[in-house]
């Protein structure tokens, strides 16, 4: 089949979907769920063969791509948390009468199909499907090349899941086609594609700006920022930074850029750099840091101008010091790339003059950038973490794929004049 006819077949599901009640949604939702569960041992199969054949990408992209047990379980809990959380659709809101007596009101709507175009992580797929479902939106999606046997198993076990529900298998349309001009068609299939979310590395996303002709939200790099501020404390500073470097280092969210204050290179810098290479980060620096380092007996070496706008997506740390919290603000400013920052500090005028400064999707005051995340920020899952502003900003979960739409209710009203 075409993928035209697909994008017609899931046009036509949406029209269903938007119009089922949350039960149907739920029930949806956690048919997928068990579906998973009791075939973890077929999905794992599929992603084996996705990693023996995906030998020569990069380590980060291989952990993305990598599935275990806990992930598959993470999975199918993402989508029963989904299932539990409020229906985003058909609140109203009122907005007062109009001159002539008319009722105006706002009701929450779906965007109606959602494009997904992504590398690497198969657990999207089932994230994705759970996320539309549970906002009313059918959704395509396409996935690389070295999650596709990943990719498909899970997209059938939705599908099939979905076929025994009351609502269409084309809610959640997979494309089983890895060439590149079916990324093509999706980026302008403006009849059919509502919103279109890519989620990949610097080449998808050049793709993607040259020929997009539908409405597109970025999920663009994650160069994250931790500061530790002059009034940090110590363990607290070096528990943080080292977690939002070292947890999993290959993702969105990990710390790209450590800024810190020069007061604190001695009783701070010094015990999180060993630690840090005893995890096996390599480490680039600015002049002041290299000084200090080099003094304790650390290796790095000068960072470059490239290093303070790199996506490591590894165990490569950069380090800049600053002498003022002003600093660290105006280097997030100039090398930020809208995601996520953190500050550590125990004053709190400091904290909220970063929170307040500083334009990233997240920002957080004594915690990791790894908390950027659907999952952990009680959102049960994401579709991506928005670093657009129109019309999200950060993870974006199901209510974030809904709009608005005026409904108006008269009592034979006319309009006169001009």
């Amino acid at each position: 089949m075409t993928i035209q006819a697909l994008l017609q077949q899931t046009k036509q599901a949406a029209r269903v979907l938007r119009r089922a009640p949350i039960e149907i949604r739920n029930e949806a939702l956690l048919r997928i769920a068990d579906a998973i569960t009791k075939n973890a041992t077929e999905i794992l199969a599929a992603n084996e063969i996705d990693m023996d054949n995906a030998s020569s990408i990069s380590s980060a992209l291989r952990d993305r791509l990598k599935l275990t047990p806990g992930r598959v379980e993470n999975m199918a809990t993402a989508l029963t948390e989904v299932a539990s959380q409020q229906d985003p659709l058909g609140s109203h809101r009122e907005l007062g009468n109009g001159r002539s007596g008319i009722r105006v009101t706002r009701r929450r709507i779906p965007l109606g199909v959602i494009g997904i175009v992504y590398e690497a992580r198969p657990n999207v797929t089932a994230e994705c499907a759970a996320l539309t479902l549970k906002s009313g939106n059918a959704v395509v999606l396409r996935g690389g090349k070295e999650a596709i046997n990943s990719n498909r198993c899970i997209a059938k076990l939705v599908q099939s899941s979905l076929s025994v529900s009351k609502l269409p298998p084309a809610c959640v349309t997979f494309i089983d086609d890895t060439d590149r001009n079916s990324v093509k068609e999706l980026l302008e299939a403006t009849n059919y594609i509502d919103l279109l979310i890519p989620r990949g590395g610097g080449g998808l996303m050049r793709v993607v700006d040259e020929l997009a002709r539908v409405p597109v939200i970025r999920h663009g790099q994650g160069i994250c920022h931790v500061f530790i501020d002059e009034h940090a404390t110590s363990e607290m500073a070096i528990e943080i930074a080292h977690n939002a470097k070292v947890q999993r280092p290959g993702v969105c969210n990990a710390m790209e850029t450590l800024i810190i204050h020069e007061k604190r290179l001695q009783d701070c810098l010094i015990p999180l750099a060993k630690r840090l290479n005893d995890s096996g980060v390599s480490m680039c620096a600015d002049a002041t840091s290299l000084r200090v380092l080099s003094e304790n007996g650390i290796n790095a070496r000068m960072a470059t101008s490239e290093d303070w706008d790199t996506e490591f997506l590894g165990l490569t740390l950069a380090i800049r010091t600053v002498g003022a919290l002003s600093e660290a603000c105006d280097h997030i400013s100039e090398h930020g790339t809208h995601h996520t920052a953190s500050i550590i500090t125990e004053d709190q005028n400091a904290a909220e003059l970063f929170l307040a400064d500083v334009d990233a999707s997240c920002v957080l005051w004594n915690a990791s950038t790894r908390f950027n995340d659907g999952g952990e920020l009680g959102l049960g899952a994401e579709m991506g973490i928005s670093t657009s502003k129109m019309h999200a900003y950060g993870p974006m979960s199901a209510t974030e794929l809904t709009t608005e739409k005026l409904v108006v209710y008269g009592s034979g009203q006319t309009r006169g004049g001009a």
